[in-house]
C-alpha cells in the first residue's frame, strides 16, 4: 500500500504592520504652525467698568482749580517783586548810607562855537559857561544860606575870605587874588536838617595858568592846607576819600579836621579845573559825616569837568 503522506501544515504568518504615516512637511515660518492664542499673553482679560463716584470727581476738580489759582497768584507776586525797587519791598529795604537827595546834574549850555574847558584848542583852559550855573544846587530839604547869594549871583571877595581864621592869612590871600587877576566868585550855601552846613565857592581867573599859580600858593598843600579855616585850627589830608573820584579831569585835595576837635568838625576840599578854583567846606556839630561831603565834592567835580 502506498503510504499516504499528509502535507505538513504551513505555519501561520504574522499580519504585516501598517506602514507608518509620513510626517507632514513643516511650513517655512515655524511660528505659522502655532495657532495664536485667543488673547495676547501679556494683556490681562478686560475687566468690567468701574462706576466712578461723582463726589470724588468734584473734589479733584476743586483741588485742581485751587492749585491753578495759587500758582497764578504766586507767579504774579514774584513778577511784582522783581519789578519793585529794593527799598519798596518790606524786609528788603536798604537803610540809607547818608547820601543827600541832590537834583539831577545838568551842565549849562556853552556859547555857540566855544570849546570845552579841556578841549585841545582851548589853550587857556577857560570855562565859557556861566560860572554861576556851575555851582552845585542844594539838595532836597536844605535851607539856603542867603549870605552867599551875592549881588546878582556874584559874591564879594570879603565874604569868601571870612572863611579863614587869621587876619594875616586873609590879607595874604587877598593880595594874591588881586595880583593874579581874579575875575569873580560864584557861591552857594545851605544847612541840612541834621545841622550840616555847606559852603561852595568857585573862583575864576583869566587863564588856567593864573589859577594854577594861585592854587599852589594859597589853597593846597600835600599834608595840610596852607591856611586854617574858622573853627579848624588843624587839618590833615583825608586819606579815606575814595580814589575812584579821580576819574574826572578835575583835581581835588580833601582835608579833614582830626580829633579832638571843638564844637564842630570841619571838612574841606580844594578843586582845580582849568581857570577855576573850587573850595568846598562842610561843618557839623558833633562831627561832619564823610559820605555827604564826598558826594558833594564828586558832584561839583562833575559840573566843572
Amino acid at each position: 500500500m502506498t503510504e499516504e503522506h499528509t502535507p505538513a501544515p504551513i505555519p501561520a504568518q504574522a499580519p504585516e504592520a501598517p506602514p507608518e504615516p509620513m510626517p507632514e512637511a513643516l511650513p517655512a515660518d515655524p511660528s505659522a504652525a502655532v495657532p495664536p492664542p485667543p488673547f495676547p499673553p501679556s494683556a490681562p482679560a478686560p475687566l468690567p467698568p468701574v462706576k466712578k463716584d461723582r463726589r470724588v470727581l468734584r473734589a479733584v476738580l476743586r483741588w485742581t482749580a485751587a492749585t491753578v489759582v495759587f500758582a497764578a497768584v504766586g507767579t504774579s507776586a514774584a513778577y511784582g517783586i522783581t519789578q519793585m525797587k529794593r527799598t519798596d519791598v518790606p524786609g528788603l529795604a536798604t537803610h540809607s548810607d547818608g547820601r543827600w537827595d541832590y537834583p539831577e546834574i545838568v551842565r549849562p549850555p556853552l556859547p555857540s562855537g566855544s570849546p570845552g574847558p579841556f578841549a585841545d584848542r582851548n589853550t587857556s583852559a577857560s570855562h565859557y559857561a556861566d560860572l554861576r550855573k556851575l555851582v552845585l544846587a542844594a539838595p532836597k530839604g536844605a535851607k539856603t544860606d542867603k549870605a552867599l547869594a551875592g549881588k546878582e549871583g556874584w559874591l564879594d571877595t570879603k565874604t569868601f575870605l571870612a572863611e579863614y581864621a587869621s587876619a594875616g592869612d586873609r590879607n595874604e590871600i587877598q593880595d594874591t587874588l588881586r595880583d593874579r587877576a581874579l575875575r569873580h566868585i560864584a557861591a552857594r550855601g545851605w544847612t541840612m536838617p541834621d545841622g550840616t552846613r555847606t559852603r561852595i565857592y568857585l573862583l575864576q581867573f583869566d587863564t588856567g595858568t593864573m589859577a594854577g599859580q594861585v592854587q599852589e600858593e594859597q589853597f593846597s598843600g600835600y599834608d595840610a592846607p596852607p591856611h586854617a579855616l574858622r573853627g579848624a585850627p588843624a587839618m590833615h589830608l583825608d586819606e579815606s576819600f575814595p580814589d575812584s573820584s579821580d576819574s574826572s579831569r578835575v583835581l581835588h585835595y580833601a582835608y579833614v579836621e582830626p580829633k579832638p576837635y571843638g564844637a564842630e568838625q570841619v571838612r574841606q576840599a580844594v578843586l582845580f579845573a582849568g581857570d577855576v578854583i573850587g573850595v568846598v567846606v562842610q561843618s557839623r556839630k558833633g562831627g561832619a559825616k564823610a559820605v555827604p561831603f564826598q558826594q558833594t565834592v564828586v558832584l561839583e567835580k562833575q559840573l566843572l569837568g
